[in-house]
């Protein structure tokens, strides 16, 4: 069996990592996978870029120009990103002329397909969701309920204005796409999406986790980790780790801080200080009442690895989120993860097992989830059921097969 992934990237950024995971995990697992994507980063062989320099700067230039065109004629409060995917594409040919057996799409937008490219692929279609944009309009998460009810002229949230990207870009998906493809989502919580969906409801779905690499993600000796940081080892380290740090609200970084001054200002809490990840140190920053280290841009696991390692704990305070990979290495570390009961969340987080699941955006509760983890006589147990949880649920092994048997489904029928 052949199976190609198609996704925008290979390992920078969320999705397109837990891509690479899936292409690697299959090829692990006995399987021919092959990657092609608009912007190859790492050297492996099995991942193919643009094949010639003209495609690659094409790849380049093709979102810059829908962004500075279609997406700014939309006015919105919404700081997500949006994918009108309306450029013709000549990879069409290319995955039609392959020897692919099997097609696997990833994280695809931003100008790498069309919508209607989509609907000219003759092989057997797996789409991996990542996040809401396949079922959506042009956005990637929404917080209305147009994916629901269908883009109706009369369903426009009053925080939008100006050319109704989302509506025009949903209806070419309704035009395009009359043939359901298998959808892979990485969440229970995405697979309901899917199924409440208006464009999607009929169409198969399963969910599949994120593959992880669990010799890669391990738990190590703490002080170890902290000298290699640089980091204090007889205090309680929090962390938090995005792309661009606290820069998408998505992220919520504001209810963290929130949360943390709660701690700071509860004379019973113990003293911390928190780690970022994802950014560099900014120019300024506020006195907080509590240290903060920088780390950057992390961009390898090992260096994420020593992350985990050297956090008492994890927290990811997201407003809206699929499967981190954040959560599951962080678990796979052993590192207990405290968050939002939403979106993928529970899926990762079994509450006062691994971690602790706070009441949606109560920053309060997320407080006393953080001091709750620090503080629990049952810690050791807490790490050791982190990383029980994902040998049994994200290992490469057991996901990949439940890949590999999707795909054998989907060809014997």
């Amino acid at each position: 069996m052949k199976v190609l992934i198609i996704s925008k990237q290979d390992i920078q950024g969320g999705a397109f990592i837990a891509a690479y995971r899936v292409h690697n995990a299959l090829r692990k697992n006995g399987v021919d996978s092959f990657m092609w994507v608009d912007k190859k980063i790492s050297d492996d062989w099995t991942v193919e870029g643009p094949p010639t320099k003209i495609a690659k700067l094409l790849a380049g230039l093709r979102p810059r120009l829908i962004i500075h065109s279609l997406v700014k004629m939309l006015k919105t409060n919404e700081k997500v990103i949006h994918s009108p995917s309306v450029l013709p594409s000549t990879l069409v040919k290319r995955i039609n002329e392959s020897d692919a057996d099997i097609v696997n799409f990833h994280w695809i937008q931003n100008e790498m397909l069309s919508i209607k490219d989509i609907s000219k692929i003759k092989k057997p279609i797996v789409w991996t969701l990542h996040d809401m944009w396949a079922f959506c309009g042009a956005e990637h998460y929404a917080n209305d309920n147009r994916w629901q009810e269908g883009y109706n002229f009369n369903n426009r949230p009053s925080y939008e204005s100006g050319f109704d990207l989302n509506r025009w870009t949903w209806k070419r998906k309704q035009k395009h796409w009359k043939n359901p493809m298998q959808i892979i989502t990485t969440s229970k919580w995405l697979s309901n999406c899917v199924k409440e969906s208006k464009l999607m409801s009929h169409w198969p779905v399963s969910v599949v986790a994120t593959p992880l690499d669990t010799e890669s993600f391990k738990p190590m000796d703490k002080k170890i980790a902290c000298t290699k940081l640089n980091l204090p080892n007889d205090v309680p380290l929090i962390l938090f780790g995005a792309m661009g740090g606290k820069k998408d609200p998505r992220k919520g970084f504001d209810l963290l801080i929130s949360a943390l001054k709660y701690l700071k200002d509860d004379p019973k809490a113990k003293r911390f200080e928190l780690i970022i990840f994802g950014q560099s140190k900014p120019k300024s920053r506020p006195n907080l009442g509590f240290p903060i280290h920088y780390l950057g841009h992390l961009d390898n696991d090992k260096s994420l690895k020593l992350a985990y390692n050297v956090a008492d704990a994890m927290v990811i305070p997201s407003r809206l989120d699929n499967l981190p990979n954040t959560g599951l290495e962080a678990q796979a570390c052993g590192t207990p993860v405290i968050a939002f009961n939403i979106g993928g969340l529970p899926d990762i987080v079994e509450h006062q097992k691994t971690g602790y699941l706070a009441k949606p955006f109560d920053t309060n509760d997320l407080a006393q989830g953080i001091d709750w983890v620090l503080n629990t006589e049952n810690y050791s147990e807490l790490c050791k059921n982190a990383r029980d949880k994902t040998l049994k649920e994200f290992d490469n092994k057991i996901v990949a097969k439940k890949y590999i048997d999707l795909y054998e489904k989907i060809l014997i029928n």
